[in-house]
């Protein structure tokens, strides 16, 4: 949902990927250090209750990685290794997040809402796995009420307030959250099955539809990630 407003907020960028630029740091070591801090912030702080801390080191480290795609495109460095990087590095961060807080909700003999930010981490890796996925066999999947930066907003703020004092905040969110979650991962699954249906109807050769021949059968066998 927030994808809309992407275009923007890039151009607000720009300015700052200039004079960030200047000073020198490359696209990709402003993707490392962003993640580092992120999961520091999360890993050291969250576990011990400091949800307010926490969250401000993360919330200062994640504005910090979103200047990476300004300084990439003001450089002329933008590349494919980059975005995988890029997407890669987020992964972790979003892992970092929801695992610290997880620790730290245990810790606090809040085993309940532990096991829904687990949930929380397993059903955003999902949802963000199922759009690559769907890409990379050919289809779009630009859906989802809760993509990874309406899930990182919530849990952040939710955090942030729930270390000032703010009762039931965290497990309002964390619990609203799951069910979001949820709903994207399904949406995502019906917006693939309709293009996988309907390119199967027409009988597109070249297409991700022949997954239902056999020799696509093959393929997908071939293709498919190890599974443990």
């Amino acid at each position: 949902m927030l994808n809309k407003i992407r275009p923007g907020l890039e151009r607000a960028l720009t300015p700052v990927g200039h004079a960030v630029a200047r000073i020198g740091p490359s696209p990709n070591a402003i993707t490392v250090v962003g993640t580092l801090g992120v999961a520091a912030g999360a890993l050291v702080l969250f576990p011990r209750g400091e949800f307010f801390w926490g969250t401000m080191v993360i919330t200062a480290f994640v504005l910090f990685d979103m200047l990476d795609g300004a300084v990439a495109r003001v450089t002329g460095k933008i590349s494919k290794f980059g975005a995988f990087l890029d997407s890669t590095m987020d992964r972790v961060a979003d892992a970092a997040i929801f695992s610290g807080l997880m620790i730290g909700l245990y810790r606090d003999g809040q085993e309940t809402l532990a096991w829904v930010a687990l949930y929380c981490l397993v059903a955003g890796a999902v949802v963000s796995y199922a759009k690559a996925r769907a890409e990379g066999l050919g289809y779009t999947c630009n859906v989802g009420i809760a993509e990874r930066a309406e899930r990182l907003i919530v849990a952040l703020v939710a955090a942030g307030f729930d270390g000032l004092g703010v009762p039931f905040i965290l497990a309002v969110a964390l619990w609203a959250l799951a069910g979001l979650s949820t709903i994207t991962i399904g949406q995502r699954f019906a917006t693939v099955h309709v293009q996988a249906k309907a390119a199967a109807e027409a009988g597109d050769a070249g297409g991700p539809s022949d997954a239902e021949s056999g020799d696509a059968a093959q393929a997908r066998g071939s293709a498919a990630e190890p599974r443990p």
